[in-house]
């Protein structure tokens, strides 16, 4: 047999720009078409951002505020037709694969409510929601209409996190959990320089649904739901102090949250009054113990050791590495994220824990959870 060498070279440099081809076209399939609603949250810039490296498709827009959508519109230089001035009318022209809530905590069940009746899943930034009535309320049109509601927390994609957790549940290296300390927050949010518009609802006791007990005590919450396999504490104990009332006269800016288990003790730390910014967590057990030191970094000792070793923790698979290409396998069928740190059934546990700490500051008791 007889090979035309030239041919043979053009026909194999044909398969391999096939292939290429073939590939980007997947991975361009790949990404998600979101649509976002509301601009008021700073934490929109990291979709933002993601969407100018083409990680993401923005398909839609809502928000009311012309000054927001004229600042984004120059900025990051979208048409005007990707904007709305409200989600309803976003969503009877668009079909996204999912709709990623980036405003007032207050508003997070009207979005469910404009997307979930249309086949459509859920991101809203943390926390879920700023009662039990209205987490209920999400969680009962997730059900009906076959749709996931999760929540966004920039601790979940924390490699030192995934892997205390691995180590408290998988590896069994620190004997069983005795007390989890977490402690997260910042110098405060006007102290740091937050956004005018965020600024407004972050400090709106109806908006945000209290001050640092909300803003910060939700990640605590969350994480120690997820170490204790998804259950609720017995009992939920706080304080709250207005350290800095002139500048935070309507919402508690410090709060120190306690929550008893069966066995184990849970101290969430959450604070606009830190002299840093702040996000560890420090596990106990009976045996050793472990802290989150801060994304990357940990710090452990064992019984009978009288050194910490520190350490960095291993990189995370692409799919738990940030919440688009979790989105996206969650959507794909690919991952149930029934315990996980984003799922439904963990921060509806979250949004109790955080209504019961606002009950027991308010009245000096101990609230019992049913």
């Amino acid at each position: 047999m007889i090979i035309n060498r030239n041919n043979y070279l053009l026909s194999l440099s044909s398969l391999v720009a096939c292939f290429v081809f073939s590939l980007f076209t997947v991975c361009a399939q790949q990404k998600l078409n979101v649509a976002i609603a509301g601009l008021n949250h700073d934490h929109v810039y990291l979709i933002m951002n993601s969407y100018q490296k083409a990680e993401v498709n923005i398909i839609g827009i809502a928000e009311s505020n012309p000054e927001l959508v004229n600042k984004f519109k120059t900025r990051y230089k979208i048409p005007d037709s990707i904007f709305y001035t409200n989600l309803v009318d976003l969503l009877k022209k668009k079909k996204p694969d999912v709709v990623l809530a980036y405003n007032a905590i207050s508003d997070h069940l009207a979005v469910v409510e404009a997307a979930a009746p249309l086949g459509i899943s859920v991101m809203v930034e943390k926390p879920l929601a700023v009662t039990v009535k209205q987490a209920e309320r999400m969680a009962a049109l997730a059900k009906q209409y076959q749709v996931h509601v999760l929540t966004n927390y920039e601790t979940t994609w924390y490699p030192s996190n995934q892997e205390v957790y691995k180590n408290v549940k998988e590896t069994n290296s620190i004997g069983t959990l005795r007390k989890i300390i977490v402690h997260d927050g910042h110098e405060g949010p006007k102290e740091i320089g937050v956004s005018k518009e965020f600024l407004s609802w972050l400090t709106d006791p109806a908006k945000n649904g209290g001050g640092a007990l909300v803003d910060f005590g939700c990640y605590g919450a969350n994480l120690m739901t997820w170490l204790m396999d998804g259950k609720a504490p017995v009992s939920v104990t706080a304080v709250t102090h207005q350290i800095k009332k002139n500048i935070y006269p309507n919402v508690d800016d410090d709060a120190t949250i306690l929550l008893e288990y069966p066995g184990a003790t849970g101290i969430i730390e959450a604070s606009w009054n830190w002299p840093f910014s702040i996000k560890d967590m420090e596990v106990f057990g009976a045996t050793g113990y472990i802290q989150a030191v801060n994304e990357k970094d940990l710090r452990g000792r064992k019984n009978g050791k009288e050194d910490y070793k520190l350490y960095a923790a291993k990189a995370l698979p692409p799919v738990y590495a940030n919440h688009l290409n979790y989105l996206s396998a969650i959507l794909k069928g690919e991952i149930n994220p029934t315990n996980d740190l984003s799922s439904l059934a963990n921060n509806l546990i979250v949004v109790s824990i955080l209504e019961a700490a606002k009950i027991s500051a308010k009245t000096g008791k101990k609230v019992v959870l049913k």
